[in-house]
């Protein structure tokens, strides 16, 4: 289970009237909206991502590079590289 599930289930677990969620059956259940750019890979972003506990600008590295020779080509790349540069000032302070 990644940190994000943890951290709901810790936000959810004494609210009164509150009906909890299996989000991986609803992620099942929903599958890719708006597009098929990342049905055919062996490997889903979004299973590398959460089974790997990367953060969410780590996560959108993965994504736009996955996705780019099949979505949005070199718009895609830009947009990994501005989230590869945010988490190098964050993390790195560079």
């Amino acid at each position: 289970m990644g940190m994000m599930d943890e951290a709901i289930k810790e936000t959810v677990k004494d609210k009164k009237d509150f009906t909890k969620t299996n989000l991986k059956e609803v992620a099942i259940r929903n599958k890719q909206v708006g597009g098929s750019h990342y049905k055919n890979f062996k490997i889903q972003p979004i299973d590398y991502i959460e089974a790997n506990d990367l953060t969410y600008s780590e996560g959108n590295v993965i994504k736009y590079v996955t996705r780019s020779r099949r979505k949005g080509g070199a718009k895609d790349i830009h947009k990994a590289i501005h989230y590869c540069e945010m988490i190098l000032e964050r993390d790195y302070g560079e």
